[in-house]
């Protein structure tokens, strides 16, 4: 399913920021909407201070280009829209020229489940200047937040070790749009399930969940609420046992569990939502089994994230599976990524050669690398992934060696390794290259892409930094360009 079967066509267009608008109409009052441009998608540093990022989103640009239009409702609210020193903000000609948009973009991304890191192009954008511009926002929004909550979930899935993770957090999600996106970045990204059906319906995403505390209220007993939801939902029986008291809960769980065995049915597991989740796992895990219903799992959710996951299996808690929802569909505790849309080569017709272009800023960090850049991952001979080198082929030497992004006393050397594209093409011209990539194959992407990938890089605390350089040729571009800027102010 596609971007457009969860959001208005018709809306897209202006689902961006004002300033996108009022800068394509300065271009076209220019006469510099046909100049060619190119920008990139990148992000500064590593979310949750880990080793990388999951690339995700990606697979939803061709889509979000195709129906990047204006249809005459927009215009007409553009049209109508009031400048604040009077007047109309939008003049009538590029209201027109608006009518008749069609975005004529070659995109490049970097495939979904695809780890990425600082500085390097996760999407990069050619085409006319104000195509370009007008997508910025749009497209920002579409792989930010993904990109983060696919970061999140990777690593709430390597804390679970191998046991299911289920995404619970539509609830306390961003919105329903917000929801939605949470569910595809995370099943992308390892989750098993989502308790979101919408999610389940348009992304095909297998849908969880059984009964909540209020069921068990609305009985006259723990015990007959239990009775009543294994017959039923006998094939899908999984009991809420802390609604009063977790042993008494399980005590009436396990006599229910009987009772399904005698009726030919199994009970599935129990869930435990509250309290000190490794003391009463271990608690139930005995009871359960001296009761002889040892097939019985055990599901743990109330506020985890990959820290207290990890601390649960530190402390033996025999839990085999989870449900996540708030932090992970808040990406707590970092609420974006960063990610940012910046401008690295220009030229005025397709005949000439690109201008490389960098923003240098008064803060070294913001600094930008020029040029229309591709991404070489080398590999070892495992196929494990041991540096990232940005080119510019207009100025490629051919070397194997990087210089670091942002400090240049420090090279790589990555001679003698195999390598392969990062960025592939997913427009040209304005339209999809090929059909939709099938979500599972960016879910298997993304779990075999992280299994190969140094332990160092995934670890949780103080993670070993990923090497990402420029290739010489563009290194030696980017510092006379500074050079140039530094003189020129």
């Amino acid at each position: 399913m596609s971007l457009t079967d969860v959001t208005v066509p018709t809306d897209i267009a202006l689902n961006t920021d004002l300033y996108e608008l009022t800068m394509a109409q300065g271009f076209f009052e220019a006469g510099l909407m046909d100049n060619e441009a190119c920008f990139n998608v990148f992000f500064r540093d590593n979310p949750f201070d880990g080793g990388y990022a999951v690339a995700c989103g990606t697979g939803q640009i061709a889509d979000l280009v195709e129906n990047f239009v204006f249809t005459d409702d927009a215009c007409d609210y553009l049209a109508g829209l009031r400048a604040p020193g009077g007047g109309s903000l939008f003049t009538p000609a590029f209201i027109d020229y608006l009518r008749g948009f069609r975005a004529r973009l070659d995109i490049s991304a970097v495939p979904e489940g695809m780890p990425v890191f600082p500085r390097e192009p996760l999407v990069r954008v050619i085409g006319p200047l104000v195509d370009c511009q007008l997508v910025e926002t749009a497209l920002l929004n579409l792989v930010n937040f993904q990109t983060l909550v696919a970061t999140k979930t990777a690593r709430v899935i390597r804390s679970a070790q191998g046991h299911p993770v289920s995404d619970f957090g539509l609830r306390r999600a961003q919105g329903p749009d917000g929801g939605l996106a949470v569910a595809r970045a995370s099943y992308i990204a390892g989750a098993a399930s989502t308790s979101n059906c919408l999610a389940g319906k348009i992304y095909n995403i297998p849908v969880f969940g059984t009964h909540a505390h209020s069921w068990v209220m609305a009985f006259p007993s723990e015990l007959d609420a239990f009775r009543a939801f294994a017959k039923s939902s006998p094939k899908n029986c999984c009991l809420l046992v802390d609604t009063y008291d977790v042993r008494q809960g399980v005590e009436n769980a396990i006599i229910v569990g009987h009772e399904m065995e005698a009726a030919g049915e199994r009970l599935a597991a129990i869930r435990i939502d509250s309290g000190d989740l490794a003391k009463l796992s271990k608690m139930s895990r005995q009871m359960l089994d001296e009761a002889g219903l040892d097939y019985v799992k055990i599901t743990a959710s109330n506020d985890l994230d990959e820290y207290t996951i990890q601390s649960l299996y530190a402390q033996g808690a025999p839990v085999d599976s989870f449900g996540v929802g708030t932090k992970l569909a808040t990406c707590d505790p970092q609420p974006s990524l960063g990610g940012v849309y910046k401008l690295s080569a220009s030229r005025a017709t397709s005949e000439e050669a690109w201008t490389p272009a960098m923003k240098l800023s008064e803060m070294a960090y913001k600094r930008t690398i020029p040029g229309i850049q591709r991404v070489v991952r080398f590999l070892d001979e495992s196929g494990s992934p041991i540096g990232d080198q940005i080119v510019d082929d207009s100025y490629d030497t051919g070397s194997a060696k990087a210089v670091d992004v942002t400090d240049p006393m420090v090279t790589y050397d990555f001679s003698g390794h195999k390598s392969i594209e990062l960025l592939q093409p997913v427009v040209e011209d304005g339209h999809a290259v090929g059909e939709p990539e099938p979500i599972e194959v960016a879910r298997k992407r993304c779990h075999d892409s992280l299994m190969v990938m140094d332990p160092a890089y995934l670890r949780f605390l103080n993670p070993q930094a990923y090497p990402v350089g420029l290739e010489p040729g563009l290194a030696a571009v980017r510092e006379r360009l500074a050079r140039h800027e530094r003189v020129q102010r």
